[in-house]
């Protein structure tokens, strides 16, 4: 396939993506993806994963589009919620609240629409821009500024290819495994290229909810950005290949290595926050057992940078207990505060030390 040439509909050829490497590495994938949803459920609260993973998420499929933030000032613009944070920060927790929404639609519905997508997209570029109905984008090499590829042009085309995408998508009955589909979605979806930004951002988000959908998985943990990061210019030569040449193979097993090491590392992050749970939970109730209270632990590890606001909501206390819960946490080495304007935020330090890896 040239780069100017039309984009075929799926599904693809069975034989192009059913080869014998491509079995052998699903079921490897296939393998490490069920004891990641495992492991995810030996954790008693599981809104600790998801708020902890999704944010790490955020962040690094915006590194990927030269969106850049650090860790501390995400957890800043959530906990105190300030208007005037970065521009990149504000598009990394826009891509986050981009992410719940697709979970909340794929909870109560179980499938997505082209709307959906949509929807999906304006929260996450923070602006109600449509598909594109402009001819003229092109796909170009960074370095040569050559054009590698041309995506549909017509808008009638584009919202064509997005309804028999999404008609695949949501048929969750098919003979092919859901790990090369995936794989196949994911290439479908940045090829179709409906947006005029937040292409990549929203093929990643659609690739951890048709994992949800399709039940490998409970809630969005998985995530392949960390991966692609660390292997960018292969992601972007495999995609430009399978678009000039139309074979998969080389295409869908990156995708499933992704997701295999990606699972794996996930596990080991997971261990790691349970022992850090158990581990507090044990220092609390030796050095603070008048405050222990499963509910302000299982907070700390809900919210990173925790403030008085989150301990009066959730535990149902007067601020000033919940000042002295959190100063008493402090104490014993588990807090650190810091001072942010008028507001005073608590840090779980393992915790941090543990999403940064």
């Amino acid at each position: 396939m040239t780069p100017d040439s039309k984009l075929e509909k799926l599904p693809p050829k069975t034989e192009k993506v059913e080869t014998i490497k491509i079995l052998r590495q699903t079921t490897i994938a296939a393998t490490a993806l069920a004891e990641l949803k495992g492991i995810a459920k030996t954790i008693p609260n599981q809104l600790m994963l998801v708020n902890a993973i999704v944010l790490q998420e955020a962040k690094d499929s915006s590194e990927i589009e030269n969106i850049i933030t650090t860790q501390d000032e995400l957890y800043k613009a959530i906990a105190i919620d300030k208007s005037n944070i970065s521009a990149a920060t504000k598009e990394v927790v826009n891509y986050r609240k981009a992410i719940f929404l697709g979970f909340d639609l794929v909870e109560k519905q179980g499938f997505l629409s082209v709307n959906d997508i949509k929807s999906i997209q304006q929260v996450l570029v923070g602006n109600s821009a449509r598909i594109r109905n402009v001819h003229g984008t092109v796909l170009k090499n960074s370095n040569t500024g050559e054009v590698v590829y041309t995506p549909p042009q017509d808008e009638i085309e584009i919202i064509d290819l997005l309804t028999n995408f999404i008609n695949h998508f949501n048929d969750t009955e098919q003979s092919l495994s859901p790990l090369i589909n995936l794989a196949v979605f994911h290439y479908q979806f940045e090829s179709i290229h409906p947006f005029y930004d937040g292409n990549g951002r929203t093929g990643r988000i659609l690739n951890i909810l048709y994992l949800i959908m399709n039940k490998l998985i409970d809630i969005p943990i998985l995530y392949l950005s960390s991966y692609i990061i660390e292997n960018k210019a292969e992601y972007y030569k495999l995609l430009h290949r399978t678009n000039t040449t139309g074979e998969w193979e080389d295409w869908i097993l990156f995708i499933l290595k992704a997701i295999e090491e990606t699972a794996i590392k996930t596990i080991e992050k997971i261990s790691s926050i349970r022992k850090a749970l158990d581990a507090t939970i044990e220092k609390v109730q030796l050095n603070a057992p008048k405050i222990y209270r499963k509910e302000l632990v299982e907070l700390l590890f809900e919210q990173p940078y925790a403030k008085i606001d989150f301990v009066v909501n959730q535990l149902q206390v007067e601020r000033k207990a919940a000042s002295r819960y959190l100063k008493e946490l402090e104490r014993i080495g588990i807090l650190k505060s810091q001072k942010i304007g008028r507001e005073t935020l608590y840090i779980n330090i393992e915790l941090v030390e543990i999403l940064k890896l």
